[in-house]
């Protein structure tokens, strides 16, 4: 009896000592999981109110970011996506001492599909960075500290005149001019010797001329999955040519009313993209792809489409093309093309993908052999438009010809297949009344 009396004692007492505490600050950090008992425990930092054990409502604060005095706030690393899990910061956009605003981007991180921006949580100045550039940090990690109330630091505004002149060190003493000593050339004599004694050794630039930098994340992903492609897939690849003589007349004719009607212009990469969708229809092969001892036939048709751009080579997706018109698939690869020179492709936009176009056409490449963009089993390479001599009904004409490349996984579609894959592409092209009347 005795022992519980002197508990309640004990309790009653430290409640009131919490709420004095409360009462002389302003604010207080996680103290609803550090200091009183009787209120619920919290992980994340809430702000609600609660009776403490007097039965007198006092709200509790606990701050996300928040310092001791409730002024600082903390930048971090946003969430990346589910398939990365780190990444490496890039650069800063900002300085210490900068004045920033609320959602502002102050750092830039660079992953392996794309560069994801840290944004300031707050509206204030810069106070120091808790990262720096080239570490790998994850999701949740602080890179700076920002506070809501300083003033923009004067570091970085030019000194005054005054204080310049103050600063300047006075001039030196003028030297002496040194009389040159005459001395035999005895170091030349043993160099010109020595080139004649050894004429075959190779005469290799200084490593001045030389520059040593990182590679970037995405070019070693790049570089790490073109080399599993090659070493994974049995690549193979056909060739065939096509004529874009009705592609570009249907273009010319329509092009005007096209644009009117759907507010984008009629370019030629939606009809390669229709004929690939008419073409794995044809062939579902090529639309699958190997999975440990198993074949995964996909019933949908997402394509992917290449884009260079100057961190290096992205190909976003576009979905469901089995279901689009021309006006939609321009309009998707349009906006996609945008984001990606712009870096603002997010991971969803990147992922998955049956099939790939790549058009090396629009550098000037007259024929390639493009390389799988896994896990995806091929990929389909368009080159320039070239005017050629081509035979036609016995009478030899120019014609604007284009080479077509499909390379494939050899360990799952046979030659009989890509090249009827090829050749439907072929055909659509030539003819697009093809796709209206679905021969």
């Amino acid at each position: 009896m005795a022992s519980r009396l002197a508990a309640r004692l004990l309790l009653r007492r430290r409640s009131t000592a919490v709420v004095s505490f409360l009462q002389s600050y302003r604010h207080a950090r996680h103290f609803s999981t550090q200091l009183l008992e009787g209120v619920p425990r919290f992980s994340k930092p809430t702000c609600g109110r609660y009776l403490l054990p007097n039965a007198s409502p006092y709200q509790i604060w606990s701050r996300s970011f928040a310092s001791e005095n409730g002024d600082l706030v903390e930048a971090v690393v946003p969430h990346m996506g589910e398939s990365v899990t780190d990444g490496t910061l890039a650069n800063f956009l900002k300085k210490p001492g900068d004045r920033v605003e609320a959602d502002e981007v102050i750092a830039q991180i660079e992953t392996d599909k794309v560069t994801i921006d840290v944004s300031s949580p707050e509206a204030g100045v810069i106070e120091k960075f808790t990262a720096s550039e080239g570490d790998t940090v994850t999701p949740g990690t602080v890179i700076a500290t920002i506070s809501k109330s300083a003033a923009p630091s004067e570091a970085h505004a030019a000194p005054s005149k005054e204080t310049s002149q103050k600063e300047t060190p006075p001039p030196p003493p003028p030297e002496k001019p040194k009389v040159e000593e005459k001395t035999p050339k005895v170091e030349s004599v043993k160099k010109q010797a020595s080139k004649l004694a050894s004429p075959s050794e190779p005469q290799l630039p200084p490593k001045e001329r030389e520059r040593r930098v990182s590679m970037p994340r995405l070019r070693k992903r790049i570089a790490n999955r073109l080399k599993d492609s090659q070493n994974t897939f049995a690549l193979l690849t056909t060739f065939n040519e096509v004529d874009m003589t009705n592609l570009m007349k249907l273009r010319s004719d329509y092009k005007d009313e096209f644009v009117k009607k759907h507010g984008v212009k009629l370019g030629l990469m939606s009809c390669f993209v229709k004929a690939a969708v008419s073409a794995l229809q044809n062939q579902p092969i090529v639309n699958a792809v190997i999975d440990g001892d198993d074949i995964i036939y996909r019933d949908y048709i997402d394509i992917s489409v290449a884009v260079g751009t100057s961190k290096g080579l992205v190909v976003p997706v576009i979905r469901d093309t089995e279901g689009m018109n021309f006006a939609d698939i321009e309009k998707g690869i349009n906006g996609l093309a945008k984001k990606a020179t712009e870096g603002a492709l997010s991971i969803d936009e990147m992922a998955g993908g049956t099939f790939t176009i790549s058009n090396g056409g629009v550098y000037g490449s007259l024929i390639s052999t493009p390389i799988i963009n896994p896990p995806q089993s091929a990929i389909l390479g368009m080159h320039s438009i070239v005017q050629r001599p081509v035979v036609v009904n016995g009478d030899i004409l120019a014609r604007p010809m284009m080479y077509l490349a499909l390379t494939y996984d050899h360990r799952l579609i046979d030659g009989r297949e890509a090249v009827l894959f090829l050749r439907r592409i072929k055909d659509v092209v030539e003819d697009p009344r093809r796709l209206l009347l679905d021969i």
